[in-house]
C-alpha cells in the first residue's frame, strides 16, 4: 500500500482536509506508517475515523 492510497482514503472517504494531512506528514517526517496515529495524536480524526483507519489498512494488499 503506498502513501498515494492512503492519502486518497482519507481525503475520499473521511473528508480529512490536505491541510491536516500535510501537518501530519510534517510532524511523522513522512513517514506513512505514522501517518493515523500522528492525525488522532492531533486531533485531526477521531478514534472511532482512526479505527475505520486502521481497519481499511488491513484490508489492503502489502
Amino acid at each position: 500500500m503506498g502513501k498515494a492510497q492512503l492519502i486518497d482514503y482519507l481525503q475520499r472517504e473521511l473528508a480529512i482536509s490536505t491541510s491536516a494531512i500535510a501537518v501530519a506528514l510534517r510532524h511523522g517526517e513522512q513517514d506513512t506508517s505514522q501517518l493515523p496515529m500522528i492525525l488522532w495524536q492531533y486531533g485531526l480524526v477521531t478514534l472511532e475515523q482512526l479505527n475505520l483507519i486502521f481497519d481499511w489498512l488491513q484490508t489492503q494488499p502489502t
